[in-house]
Protein backbone atom coordinates (compact mmCIF):
# COMPACT_ATOMS: atom_id res chain seq x y z
CA UNK A 1 0.00 0.00 0.00
CA UNK A 2 0.92 3.39 -0.81
CA UNK A 3 2.14 6.09 1.58
CA UNK A 4 -0.30 8.90 2.56
CA UNK A 5 1.89 11.12 4.24
CA UNK A 6 5.73 11.14 4.38
CA UNK A 7 7.75 12.93 6.77
CA UNK A 8 11.85 12.43 6.27
CA UNK A 9 14.41 13.82 8.20
CA UNK A 10 12.49 16.78 9.24
CA UNK A 11 14.35 19.02 12.48
CA UNK A 12 12.62 21.62 14.63
CA UNK A 13 14.34 23.31 17.41
CA UNK A 14 13.11 26.01 20.07
CA UNK A 15 15.92 28.48 21.72
CA UNK A 16 18.47 25.76 21.14
CA UNK A 17 16.24 22.70 22.53
CA UNK A 18 15.97 19.86 19.54
CA UNK A 19 12.05 18.95 19.56
CA UNK A 20 12.20 17.05 16.42
CA UNK A 21 15.40 15.18 15.34
CA UNK A 22 15.93 13.87 12.54
CA UNK A 23 12.19 12.50 12.55
CA UNK A 24 11.63 9.89 9.38
CA UNK A 25 7.92 7.70 9.30
CA UNK A 26 5.42 7.24 6.60
CA UNK A 27 1.37 6.64 7.24
CA UNK A 28 -0.22 4.40 4.88
CA UNK A 29 -3.87 5.62 3.06
CA UNK A 30 -6.15 3.22 5.12
CA UNK A 31 -4.31 3.05 8.56
CA UNK A 32 -4.69 3.42 12.34
CA UNK A 33 -1.61 4.38 14.35
CA UNK A 34 -0.53 5.24 17.36
CA UNK A 35 2.12 8.20 18.63
CA UNK A 36 3.19 7.66 21.77
CA UNK A 37 6.01 8.78 23.36
CA UNK A 38 7.34 10.79 27.20
CA UNK A 39 6.68 14.60 27.56
CA UNK A 40 8.82 16.22 25.40
CA UNK A 41 9.17 13.28 22.78
CA UNK A 42 7.91 15.76 19.99
CA UNK A 43 4.89 14.48 19.72
CA UNK A 44 2.83 17.42 19.40
CA UNK A 45 5.55 19.26 17.16
CA UNK A 46 4.77 16.55 14.27
CA UNK A 47 1.49 17.49 14.68
CA UNK A 48 2.07 21.32 14.16
CA UNK A 49 4.58 20.82 11.76
CA UNK A 50 2.36 18.13 9.36
CA UNK A 51 -0.81 20.88 9.85
CA UNK A 52 1.45 23.73 9.14
CA UNK A 53 1.35 25.46 12.65
CA UNK A 54 5.23 25.00 12.79
CA UNK A 55 7.52 25.00 9.83
CA UNK A 56 10.39 22.55 10.21
CA UNK A 57 14.06 23.86 9.93
CA UNK A 58 14.71 21.06 7.60
CA UNK A 59 13.64 17.79 6.04
CA UNK A 60 10.33 17.46 3.80
CA UNK A 61 6.57 16.39 4.37
CA UNK A 62 5.10 15.04 1.45
CA UNK A 63 1.15 13.97 1.03
CA UNK A 64 -0.63 12.56 -1.37
CA UNK A 65 -0.16 10.53 -4.67
CA UNK A 66 1.81 12.92 -6.38
CA UNK A 67 3.90 13.68 -2.59
CA UNK A 68 2.85 17.18 -2.71
CA UNK A 69 5.03 19.38 -0.24
CA UNK A 70 2.82 20.81 2.78
CA UNK A 71 6.06 22.84 3.51
CA UNK A 72 4.77 25.10 0.22
CA UNK A 73 1.61 25.69 1.97
CA UNK A 74 -0.54 26.93 4.80
CA UNK A 75 -2.58 25.47 7.11
CA UNK A 76 -5.80 26.60 5.73
CA UNK A 77 -4.40 25.09 2.37
CA UNK A 78 -3.52 21.89 4.29
CA UNK A 79 -6.25 21.40 5.49
CA UNK A 80 -8.19 22.24 2.55
CA UNK A 81 -5.94 19.35 0.82
CA UNK A 82 -7.42 16.68 3.58
CA UNK A 83 -5.95 16.61 6.93
CA UNK A 84 -7.93 17.26 9.70
CA UNK A 85 -6.63 18.00 13.31
CA UNK A 86 -8.58 17.81 17.05
CA UNK A 87 -6.78 18.43 19.62
CA UNK A 88 -7.40 17.58 23.01
CA UNK A 89 -9.82 19.86 24.63
CA UNK A 90 -13.16 19.80 22.29
CA UNK A 91 -13.86 22.85 20.59
CA UNK A 92 -17.41 23.32 19.83
CA UNK A 93 -20.23 26.15 19.80
CA UNK A 94 -21.64 25.34 23.03
CA UNK A 95 -24.51 27.37 22.64
CA UNK A 96 -25.73 25.88 19.06
CA UNK A 97 -27.64 22.81 18.72
CA UNK A 98 -25.54 19.64 17.51
CA UNK A 99 -26.96 19.76 14.09
CA UNK A 100 -26.02 23.12 13.94
CA UNK A 101 -22.52 22.78 14.45
CA UNK A 102 -22.27 19.88 11.81
CA UNK A 103 -23.90 22.13 9.55
CA UNK A 104 -21.21 25.01 10.57
CA UNK A 105 -18.23 22.45 9.66
CA UNK A 106 -19.88 21.88 6.36
CA UNK A 107 -20.02 25.27 5.39
CA UNK A 108 -16.62 25.84 6.52
CA UNK A 109 -15.51 23.31 3.34
CA UNK A 110 -16.91 26.36 0.92
CA UNK A 111 -15.51 29.68 -0.88
CA UNK A 112 -16.47 32.60 1.11
CA UNK A 113 -18.70 34.02 -1.61
CA UNK A 114 -21.21 30.78 -1.00
CA UNK A 115 -20.76 31.11 2.62
CA UNK A 116 -22.01 34.29 2.51
CA UNK A 117 -25.70 33.06 0.66
CA UNK A 118 -25.41 29.76 1.96
CA UNK A 119 -29.07 28.01 2.88
CA UNK A 120 -29.32 24.86 4.76
CA UNK A 121 -30.53 22.20 1.69
CA UNK A 122 -31.89 18.66 1.97
CA UNK A 123 -29.07 17.66 0.69
CA UNK A 124 -26.65 19.37 3.74
CA UNK A 125 -29.58 18.10 6.24
CA UNK A 126 -29.04 14.36 5.10
CA UNK A 127 -25.18 14.80 5.61
CA UNK A 128 -25.61 16.28 9.13
CA UNK A 129 -27.71 12.97 9.94
CA UNK A 130 -24.88 10.85 8.27
CA UNK A 131 -22.49 12.58 10.00
CA UNK A 132 -24.45 12.48 13.36
CA UNK A 133 -24.78 8.84 12.93
CA UNK A 134 -21.02 8.12 12.22
CA UNK A 135 -19.98 9.58 15.63
CA UNK A 136 -22.98 8.12 17.52
CA UNK A 137 -24.62 11.19 18.40
CA UNK A 138 -28.20 10.45 16.18
CA UNK A 139 -30.51 10.98 19.42
CA UNK A 140 -28.54 14.07 20.23
CA UNK A 141 -29.10 16.29 17.12
CA UNK A 142 -30.80 19.04 18.72
CA UNK A 143 -29.48 19.04 21.84
CA UNK A 144 -27.22 21.99 22.69
CA UNK A 145 -23.61 21.03 22.36
CA UNK A 146 -22.82 22.78 26.14
CA UNK A 147 -25.12 20.11 27.51
CA UNK A 148 -23.10 17.28 26.24
CA UNK A 149 -21.13 15.07 28.24
CA UNK A 150 -17.37 14.85 27.48
CA UNK A 151 -17.28 12.39 25.45
CA UNK A 152 -19.97 13.64 23.18
CA UNK A 153 -18.34 17.13 22.80
CA UNK A 154 -15.24 14.64 21.62
CA UNK A 155 -17.54 12.29 19.63
CA UNK A 156 -18.69 15.88 17.81
CA UNK A 157 -15.70 17.61 16.99
CA UNK A 158 -14.81 14.29 15.28
CA UNK A 159 -17.71 14.71 13.22
CA UNK A 160 -17.17 18.25 12.38
CA UNK A 161 -13.82 17.34 11.07
CA UNK A 162 -15.21 14.83 9.04
CA UNK A 163 -17.78 17.24 7.45
CA UNK A 164 -14.91 17.86 5.14
CA UNK A 165 -14.17 14.17 3.96
CA UNK A 166 -10.40 14.49 5.60
CA UNK A 167 -8.43 11.53 4.01
CA UNK A 168 -5.96 11.82 7.52
CA UNK A 169 -7.04 12.31 10.81
CA UNK A 170 -4.67 13.54 13.47
CA UNK A 171 -6.35 13.43 17.02
CA UNK A 172 -4.91 14.15 20.13
CA UNK A 173 -5.34 12.41 23.14
CA UNK A 174 -9.20 11.11 22.51
CA UNK A 175 -9.42 9.20 25.78
CA UNK A 176 -8.58 11.71 28.51
CA UNK A 177 -11.15 12.59 30.69
CA UNK A 178 -13.62 10.03 29.04
CA UNK A 179 -15.58 7.57 31.52
CA UNK A 180 -14.97 3.56 30.54
CA UNK A 181 -18.05 3.51 28.30
CA UNK A 182 -17.02 6.30 26.04
CA UNK A 183 -13.50 4.91 26.04
CA UNK A 184 -14.87 1.80 24.21
CA UNK A 185 -16.77 3.61 21.92
CA UNK A 186 -14.37 5.74 20.82
CA UNK A 187 -12.30 2.80 20.40
CA UNK A 188 -15.05 1.65 18.14
CA UNK A 189 -15.32 4.94 16.20
CA UNK A 190 -11.82 5.50 15.73
CA UNK A 191 -10.89 1.93 14.62
CA UNK A 192 -14.20 2.26 12.07
CA UNK A 193 -13.24 5.74 10.97
CA UNK A 194 -9.60 3.73 9.98
CA UNK A 195 -11.30 1.37 7.36
CA UNK A 196 -11.35 3.96 4.73
CA UNK A 197 -8.77 6.61 5.74
CA UNK A 198 -5.62 6.82 7.84
CA UNK A 199 -6.05 7.75 11.45
CA UNK A 200 -2.88 8.85 13.89
CA UNK A 201 -3.84 9.02 17.79
CA UNK A 202 -1.12 10.73 19.67
CA UNK A 203 -1.75 9.30 23.54
CA UNK A 204 -0.54 8.81 26.76
CA UNK A 205 -2.84 6.18 27.93
CA UNK A 206 -1.43 2.64 27.01
CA UNK A 207 -4.79 0.69 27.88
CA UNK A 208 -6.61 3.05 25.50
CA UNK A 209 -3.84 2.57 22.74
CA UNK A 210 -3.99 -1.49 23.65
CA UNK A 211 -7.46 -1.52 22.72
CA UNK A 212 -7.11 0.16 19.19
CA UNK A 213 -4.82 -3.20 18.56
CA UNK A 214 -2.63 -1.33 15.78
CA UNK A 215 0.72 -0.43 15.03
CA UNK A 216 2.60 2.08 17.32
CA UNK A 217 5.20 4.39 16.67
CA UNK A 218 7.38 5.74 19.63
CA UNK A 219 9.12 8.80 19.48
CA UNK A 220 12.03 10.32 21.69
CA UNK A 221 13.84 13.10 21.66
CA UNK A 222 12.22 13.89 18.38
CA UNK A 223 12.64 10.86 16.28
CA UNK A 224 11.74 7.47 16.06
CA UNK A 225 12.35 5.17 18.80
CA UNK A 226 10.48 2.04 18.36
CA UNK A 227 8.47 0.92 15.80
CA UNK A 228 5.51 -1.92 15.81
CA UNK A 229 2.69 -3.58 17.43
CA UNK A 230 2.07 -2.83 21.40
CA UNK A 231 3.46 -6.10 22.32
CA UNK A 232 6.58 -5.32 20.26
CA UNK A 233 7.32 -1.88 21.37
CA UNK A 234 6.57 -2.19 24.73
CA UNK A 235 9.51 -5.05 25.03
CA UNK A 236 11.95 -3.18 24.15
CA UNK A 237 14.42 -2.07 26.10
CA UNK A 238 15.06 1.34 25.21
CA UNK A 239 11.73 2.10 25.00
CA UNK A 240 11.77 0.63 28.64
CA UNK A 241 13.96 2.65 29.89
CA UNK A 242 12.85 5.97 28.50
CA UNK A 243 9.46 5.72 28.66
CA UNK A 244 7.64 2.33 30.33
CA UNK A 245 10.53 2.53 33.04
CA UNK A 246 11.25 -0.90 34.72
Amino acid sequence: MSALLEVNGISKSFDGFKAINNLSFSINEVELRAVIGPNGAGKTTFMDIVTGKTRPDEGEVRFGETGKSLLKMNEAQIAREGIGRKFQRPTVFEDQSVADNLIMALKADRSPFSVLGWRPSGESAARVADLAAEVGLSDAVDRKAGELSHGQKQWLEIGMLLASAPRLLLVDEPAAGMTLAEREQTTSLLCRLAETRAVVVVEHDMDFVRRLNCKVTVLHQGSVLAEGSLDHVTRNPDVIDVYLGR
